[in-house]
């Protein structure tokens, strides 16, 4: 099953939708034009019901095969959402909105799903029914976890699901795919050390947040060195330092510290929690200060499922020649709320040599689109072969 013919004809067309949503990139739930699009799109290629608003602006589109004797139903979504960057790349389809971008590649990958279902629409070859997944919020809202909430998974059947990323670097076209922890859980934290303030000349009467909070930055590094198992996966960062003093003579009263920390398991999860808090509360009492600890658990682990990876490798290999074993990546990734309530796997597709995701001049590659979309089609047609 190499690459469809019919998404090489399709490729004007799916590069035209991809660069109309890159000019016009919404933030978060905010993809009311996106989301209306999706579904204007949905109801010309004659989906059989398209459902709208489930995690507030998401958009569900049913097709059904030629028969359904297997009773089975699969899922495939695709991210909407652009980031908050200032585009870069010069190009003329660039964003026409000032601090908004698709720097990830949700718009190439909203375009391939859109292929992928006029497709299906058209041929329905295939045993069974396809839910196609268009969802808001990916980057830091949750509209995974959102859409879920609303009942998805269940008001739908849905039985197995399967997401897609482009993926910077890695050659046009190809897929990497791996089983078990794939993305990192993403959780924050802020610290805040309340000392006591006072004259930079006068430190014996003061208790000096900075310096407190500074023993506790290079203290945290320990829970990986020192706490972690050494075959383990955790990254813990301090990424903003800032005290409540902006002049050369005053020792600051409080030092708010704000970080992350990725892991690739629920017991290093809990782990780095209980350690950051024992840390920084230690610390700050050793010294003569208190220390507030607020910890933000954000994306679990994403963790596909053994069966349907290899899978979904069997048929990312008939287009690409091949499908690699993809490195852990320590970002985040929401479809990990889908994949906690059904089985399904997560792959990745390379885009050839351009900037890396989330960076001002990022571009997703056009050319990607008929091996995405012919990976999408392929998952339906091989999982639920027409009778």
């Amino acid at each position: 099953m190499p690459v469809k013919n019919r998404f090489a004809e399709l490729l004007p067309e799916i590069t035209a939708w991809r660069r109309d949503l890159h000019e016009n990139p919404e933030i978060l739930f905010e993809t009311h034009r996106t989301s209306a699009i999706v579904a204007e799109k949905l109801k010309e290629f004659g989906c059989d019901e398209i459902v709208t608003g489930l995690g507030r602006t998401g958009v569900v589109g049913v097709i059904k095969g030629k028969s359904n004797g297997s009773g089975k139903v699969i899922g495939l979504r695709a991210d909407m959402d652009a980031l908050p960057i200032h585009e870069a790349t010069g190009l003329e389809y660039a964003s026409k909105t000032d601090g908004a971008m698709h720097a990830c590649g949700h718009d190439g990958h909203t375009a391939m799903l859109l292929g992928a279902a006029k497709y299906l629409s058209e041929t329905r070859n295939f045993d069974g029914t396809v839910v196609v997944i268009f969802q808001p919020a990916e980057e830091g809202g949750g509209g995974g976890r959102e859409m879920c909430e609303d009942g998805m998974m269940d008001k739908f059947g849905i039985q197995e699901v399967y997401g897609m990323h482009n993926w910077p670097g890695k050659p046009l076209g190809s897929f990497a795919i791996r089983s078990g922890a794939f993305f990192a859980a993403t959780d924050q934290f802020e610290i805040i050390v309340e000392g006591k303030g006072g004259h930079a000349a006068k430190p014996q009467e003061t208790v000096d947040s900075i310096v407190v909070a500074a023993q506790t930055v290079t203290a945290l590094q320990t829970i990986a060195s020192r706490n972690a198992d050494p075959v383990d996966q955790v990254v813990v960062s301090v990424t903003s330092i800032e005290s409540s003093s902006n002049a050369f003579n005053v020792i600051a009263q409080r030092t708010h510290l704000k970080g992350t920390i990725r892991t690739m398991s629920k017991e290093m999860r809990a782990l780095g929690e209980a350690r950051l808090t024992a840390i920084a509360k230690g610390i700050s009492e050793a010294l003569g200060a208190v220390a507030e600890v607020k910890f933000y658990h954000g994306y679990p682990c994403m963790v596909n499922h053994e069966v349907q990876t290899e899978f979904a490798a069997s048929v990312a290999s008939k287009i690409s020649g091949g499908c690699e074993e993809a490195p852990l990546v320590m970002g985040g990734e929401d479809f990990a709320y889908m994949l906690e309530e059904r089985p399904g796997a997560y792959i990745l597709v390379g885009n050839g040599d351009s900037a890396d995701v989330h960076h001002p001049e990022y571009n997703f590659n056009d050319e990607a689109i008929p091996a995405g979309c012919s990976w999408w089609a392929g998952i339906v047609e091989e999982r639920m072969p027409a009778a």
